[in-house]
């Protein structure tokens, strides 16, 4: 894996010096290093704690909402309780036992950024080899529930987000291209078709639609974060979209996407695959998203409607799939279903249609 030279900082840029940033600019992460530092590493409750960091909760519960929705839609109602809870503890395992991994691979530059030096990795409190021994118990425990629980499609393709993140995105594009977050982060769209298959044994035009939400939707997500963040991703050679870019061409790409994703999420509607309810919900958190997106690029001082989009992005997809799950309730007669993909188990699938 080869580092791209820190000269990508842009002319003019100094290296910043460690400092204490606002408590509304810091991530969950961040906050907990900063109270394991302060309250010295040791003890099991500390243990414990940075075992939950390594999964990245609060990424999590957003993969979740993607999880979830999908399934409410598919059913059109509420999901079987056993394979909606044993779907989310599949979930949460596979996500959780990725993020390790990624810390795993990071830890080089992690140790350099005031964001991730006090993770623990690099603050010391854990080995690279047990965080990685972690991730992997993580995942394979995640691909058994799935193929023991629920069924083999989702199995396969919650190990295939898995996969997809580590390789391509971490270990591949992420200090190579600045295409990494668009082409890595397609990682983070495989929740829905899990959702969908866990559902229905199927993978059906739909999930796929869903699929492409979100992966139109993480380009202005994580830019947003980037533009905020882009002296540390310079001085450790990761050449994220404003690093390489500059500033106004990211804010250029991250409006593309927006006006891509805009109606790509009404796709479902044209169909018959999402009803009225949503397409009306999902035009009004469209425009609102549009409205972040272009306050970023006429801002002056961009670091304060970046933050702010960065945050309400998270709501943003959050709020679109529980727009999702309502229409999913709301409109039992949609069609749900028209252009199947991929069948795992007729058994499931057909379940699922009675169901419907």
């Amino acid at each position: 894996m080869s580092d791209v030279s820190v000269s990508l900082v842009p002319d003019g840029f100094p290296v910043p010096a460690p400092v204490t940033p606002p408590s509304d600019m810091t991530t969950a992460t961040q906050r907990a290093g900063m109270a394991a530092a302060q309250s010295g590493a040791g003890g099991v409750r500390q243990l414990l704690r940075d075992y939950v960091t390594l999964t990245k909760p609060r990424i999590i519960s957003l993969l979740l909402v993607t999880t979830w929705a999908p399934m409410v839609i598919a059913t059109r109602g509420w999901p079987n309780g056993w394979t909606l809870l044993w779907t989310m503890i599949g979930g949460y395992l596979m996500a959780g036992g990725a993020n390790a991994i990624n810390m795993y691979i990071d830890r080089d530059i992690d140790a350099h950024m005031p964001r991730t030096k006090l993770r623990p990795i690099p603050s010391g409190r854990m080995s690279p080899g047990h965080v990685l021994a972690f991730g992997i118990t993580l995942g394979a425990a995640a691909f058994a529930v799935y193929a023991l629980l629920v069924n083999p499609l989702s199995a396969y393709l919650a190990m295939a987000g898995l996969l997809y993140y580590v390789f391509v995105y971490t270990r591949w594009l992420k200090r190579t291209s600045p295409q990494n977050i668009v082409i890595g982060g397609a990682a983070g769209a495989f929740p829905p078709l899990v959702g969908w298959a866990a559902a229905t044994g199927e993978v059906s035009l739909t999930s796929v639609y869903l699929f492409l939400i979100v992966f139109f939707w993480t380009p202005p997500h994580f830019w947003a974060l980037a533009l905020v963040k882009q002296k540390d991703y310079g001085r450790v050679g990761v050449p994220m979209a404003p690093n390489v870019w500059g500033e106004r061409e990211t804010m250029r790409q991250m409006l593309i996407y927006t006006l891509i994703l805009l109606p790509l999420s009404l796709g479902p509607v044209t169909y018959g695959g999402l009803g009225p309810v949503y397409g009306v919900l999902a035009t009004a958190l469209g425009l609102w998203f549009l409205r972040d997106v272009v306050r970023l690029m006429r801002a002056a001082n961009f670091v304060q409607p970046a933050w702010t989009l960065y945050r309400n992005s998270l709501l943003y997809l959050a709020l679109l799939f529980a727009a999702m799950a309502v229409d999913g309730i709301v409109s039992p007669g949609a069609e749900v279903s028209p252009g199947l993909i991929f069948v795992q188990d007729p058994l499931v699938a057909s379940a699922a249609a009675a169901g419907r």
